[in-house]
């Protein structure tokens, strides 16, 4: 688990440094790639799920009702 969130947080502030100097590729591509998923293996996984999944059905209410 210690492992896990070090290679999370390392993943992360490399993507953040990347997107921030806008310098994107295929390593940048990698970077977005492992840090997804190292972030999913950690305890932070399901209320991104949960988080996901209420944005999607509170999009879909708001365009059912228009």
């Amino acid at each position: 688990m210690a492992i896990t969130v070090s290679l999370v947080f390392l993943f992360g502030l490399v993507l953040y440094f990347l997107l921030r100097s806008k310098t994107l590729g295929y390593g940048s591509a990698f970077i977005a790639m492992m840090f997804g998923f190292f972030l999913a293996s950690t305890g932070a996984s399901s209320p991104i799920n949960e988080l996901t999944t209420a944005v999607v059905n509170a999009v879909t209410d708001l365009g059912s009702q228009g």
